[in-house]
């Protein structure tokens, strides 16, 4: 089974239902589906084939999905492209994958045109949403091809996206992502299409994450209605929530945060929610336990996963967010919902190992290795570096470090680059981490390792203090005495305005060793 089954189920079950909508205009299932044909048409009479690679650089917009969609049609590989990348980076993953096509915002379009000449593959080049010079015009093409349908030689094991890692420490690496890997995901978690179930999800995770494109083919394999918003906005999240009556969402612990900690936040009716996933960086345990406090009718689930799992690889599910029973169970709950990824989805494989590669036992923390049909092959175009994430046996090392309970519960440790060693003895960041945040006056927080003479390195805590309050390096340091063993405890303390992100919320622990890290 290939991901454009999931369309043609859907738009045979349920064509008049409303699949997309997007600022005030809306798509039913067969309309959507009859723009991809013509798109799709468009891009034969182009001459693009089976294999060749069509860029996309914009936010969120209906045109990305018809774009997905229309390049698998003609089994072509969808290269969605991070609009908030630096020239020189697309520049990069623009040649890397040797793209041929690319399909451009306006407000990308001069600087793509100013790429243009170093990049020799690219030979077609179009607007999105406006006419310019230099480019075809998006509309124009949907409006002279043709509405047949269109079939190709589509293999399940093809690869139907190239996406890019963030490249938070290097170059941007491209993971192929083959119909097969989504497909496993999708058959085992979302329930198919039906007349009588109706869904209404709202997404505002950006397209040229692994996470945005997971969800967009689990809602047209589940029939739901797909909300898009360009980008998130706290305002318009809330607003659009109860303009749509969403029942879906998906969010990252730093949009989850500003949610619930918005002023206006109990102005808007959200009751229509009945779902919020949220991943794609570690979740304060205050954040979340405050959201299941203002959304008790919401069922929580936090999903770990990266770019080369085709995303999701653990959840914590809605049972493990209710704390409930003995002592000794709330006790545990308490302890997975601070700091666990979850327990491994049925079709992966997830193991925790040493240096050499061997299996550790529960409570021993080590690197996460992922192992299914999911995770990738390689990388684009670099035996070099997939050598060194692919075991000979075909496990993927995630470059997280983590542990596992006896009952199967994984819990992070931060990433392998991250780990702070001082005198010989690993520290977890994450742990350290999670005793700042329980700190009442402390917003957000992170860790680093800074080196030390006598010990190797000394944990540093970089702080953000919530708004109105006032606290000291002192204060922070006993805090953190009370709940850390002495090697753990942060050496020193550090106050900033705010943490540095990428777009996904993940804090960029290497910018903030470049400028804080220094004895």
């Amino acid at each position: 089974m290939n991901t454009l089954e999931f369309l043609y189920i859907a738009t045979a079950i349920c064509p008049d239902r409303q699949f997309i909508v997007f600022e005030g205009n809306r798509w039913s299932f067969a309309q959507f589906n009859g723009r991809v044909n013509r798109l799709a048409n468009a891009f034969r009479e182009f001459g693009f084939r089976k294999g060749d690679r069509i860029g996309m650089l914009h936010v969120n917009c209906p045109q990305y999905v018809e774009a997905y969609f229309a390049a698998a049609k003609i089994g072509a590989i969808f290269v969605p492209l991070n609009f908030r990348a630096k020239s020189d980076e697309l520049s990069y993953m623009i040649g890397n994958a040797g793209a041929n096509s690319l399909l451009v915002g306006a407000r990308y379009f001069n600087m793509v045109k100013e790429m243009l000449p170093a990049l020799p593959s690219v030979k077609t080049c179009i607007c999105v949403d406006e006419r310019q010079n230099g480019a075809y015009f998006y509309e124009d093409l949907i409006d002279s091809a043709s509405s047949g349908e269109v079939s190709g030689d589509i293999d399940d094991e093809d690869i139907t996206i190239l996406m890019y890692t963030a490249g938070t420490t290097g170059r941007p690496k491209g993971v192929p992502l083959r119909h097969s890997g989504f497909v496993s995901y999708i058959l085992e978690n979302v329930e198919p299409a039906s007349p009588e179930i109706e869904e209404r999800n709202l997404l505002t995770v950006p397209l040229y994450h692994v996470a945005g494109m997971q969800a967009i083919l689990g809602a047209v394999y589940g029939g739901r209605t797909l909300i898009l918003m360009r980008q998130f906005e706290v305002k318009a999240w809330l607003q659009t929530v109860q303009d749509e009556q969403a029942t879906r969402a998906m969010l990252v612990p730093i949009m989850m945060k500003w949610v619930i900690d918005d002023p206006d936040f109990h102005d808007f009716d959200l009751s229509s929610l009945s779902v919020i996933t949220y991943g794609a960086a570690p979740m304060p345990f205050h954040v979340i336990r405050k959201a299941i406090a203002e959304m008790p009718g919401v069922r929580f689930i936090n999903a770990f996963g990266q770019t080369e799992t085709a995303s999701t690889i653990t959840t914590l599910g809605p049972e493990d967010h209710i704390i409930e029973g003995t002592d000794a169970e709330k006790e545990k709950k308490l302890k997975r919902l601070t700091s666990s990824i979850g327990r491994p989805l049925a079709d992966v494989e997830v193991k925790i190992v040493d240096d050499k590669g061997d299996a550790l036992h529960p409570n021993q923390i080590g690197e996460i290795y992922a192992k299914g049909p999911r995770t990738m092959k390689g990388y684009w175009g670099d035996e070099e570096k997939s050598a060194q994430v692919i075991t000979g046996d075909g496990w993927l090392k995630t470059g997280d470090k983590g542990w596992m309970d006896e009952d199967g519960y994984i819990y992070l440790a931060g990433r392998s680059d991250d780990m702070i060693i001082r005198g010989g003895e690993n520290i977890s960041p994450e742990e350290v981490e999670n005793a700042l945040h329980s700190h009442p006056k402390i917003d957000e927080a992170a860790v680093i390792g800074v080196p030390d003479p006598d010990w190797g390195q000394e944990p540093r805590a970089i702080v953000v203090v919530k708004n109105g309050e006032e606290t000291s390096e002192e204060e922070i340091m006993a805090h953190c005495r009370s709940k850390l063993a002495g090697f753990k405890r942060p050496r020193s303390v550090l106050f900033i305005d705010s943490l540095p992100r990428n777009p996904m919320g993940k804090v960029l622990k290497k910018e903030l060793r470049e400028n804080y890290g220094q004895p």
